[in-house]
């Protein structure tokens, strides 16, 4: 069985990545309709051997597809969904509609049972590339372990800000190199050579957007109860984000335990062996692949509590941070509508 399907927002990062990775998995698609603004309309992406032409916006008929991806920031999320859910059913990659109680926020492996929530307003959102797979690892752990709190630091790519700041990285790069004057537009600091400690905008009690969306998010897909406190740093890294997760659980794990259960999950691989310097990186790890890789895996008692610590590496556009995860959704949909 195959239906039509939208893209909003096709141009950009998480658009394109979407439809390599529609390709890839070779999901059934009666038709692809991509949908950009107005000065991307009348260009031509190739999905399977086919050219198919960006369309705008209020243009296209959104009864032609049965589910259409928003690929946009909140703002237009907020603004275009609206107009089009009493006529297609909507995978939001944008922040905007993550924490309305009505609407479920998914990832497919941890809490597939809230996807029938989609009928309450016809959309389903996709959560934080950071949270997506931070919660992919942290499920299997609450199963077993309980887990009372979560401190995680990131360390996120450029590439989870989208085309101009990769090449704001590239072009100082270059210019640093060079000894050229380099400028910064895209980040608050030059991000060159130099970590930033600042993701999104800051709120009034210190904690950036990005990490209030983490903090949230986690909450809402594995459990209310588990505290969560985060550090966003964006890195100069092309593509991939990693996180240092220190975790306060509730029963006692060992590392070869833990080695043990996340090495039996599904979309997690194990890197783990300290005698040959064995460990998951952005570079190694986070070049289109669809797995959530661990390592640095340690256990430890801290004041009589039980803690454990990992290391995480995904590709945060192509896989389980975006475009993977979004079209994971929709294969649940195509499945449950089957049945």
């Amino acid at each position: 069985m195959s239906f039509g399907l939208a893209i909003v927002g096709a141009t950009g990062n998480v658009g394109r990545k979407i439809i390599e990775v529609l390709e890839k998995r070779n999901f059934p698609v009666k038709e692809l309709y991509l949908i950009a603004s107005e000065n991307s309309v009348g260009s031509k992406i190739i999905f399977k051997n086919k050219q198919l032409e960006i369309i705008s916006f209020d243009k296209f008929d959104f009864s032609k597809a049965k589910i259409t991806f928003f690929c946009c920031g909140a703002k237009l999320s907020a603004e275009l969904i609206p107009k089009v859910t009493n006529k297609t059913i909507v995978i939001d990659n944008s922040s905007y509609f993550r924490m309305d109680s009505s609407i479920p926020l998914i990832v497919p492996e941890v809490n597939l049972n809230e996807l029938k929530k989609f009928k309450n307003k016809n959309i389903i959102s996709n959560p934080n590339c950071s949270t997506a797979q931070l919660v992919l690892v942290l499920k299997p752990l609450h199963d077993k372990f309980k887990i009372k709190r979560v401190v995680v630091s990131t360390y996120q790519s450029v590439s989870g800000a989208g085309k101009l700041s990769m090449d704001e990285l590239i072009s100082q790069t270059s210019g640093f190199i060079n000894k050229e004057e380099i400028q910064s537009k895209n980040f608050t600091h030059q991000i060159a050579f130099n970590v930033i400690p600042h993701i999104d905008s800051f709120s009034t009690e210190g904690y950036t957007k990005e990490e209030i969306k983490m903090q949230n998010e986690t909450k809402k897909i594995l459990d209310e109860k588990i505290n969560v406190t985060s550090t966003c740093v964006r890195v100069p890294v092309i593509n991939g984000h990693s996180e240092s997760v220190f975790i306060k659980v509730r029963n006692e794990a060992s590392r070869l335990s833990i080695i043990k259960l996340l090495e039996g999950k599904e979309g997690i691989k194990v890197i783990d062996d300290p005698s040959k310097e064995a460990f998951p990186t952005a570079l190694e790890n986070a070049n289109k692949t669809n797995d959530v890789y661990v390592g640095r895996i340690r256990s430890s008692k801290i004041n009589n509590e039980d803690w454990i610590s990992c290391w995480i590496v995904a590709d945060n556009v192509f896989g389980k941070g975006a475009a993977l995860n979004a079209v994971q959704i929709l294969e649940l949909m195509k499945k449950a509508d089957e049945n």
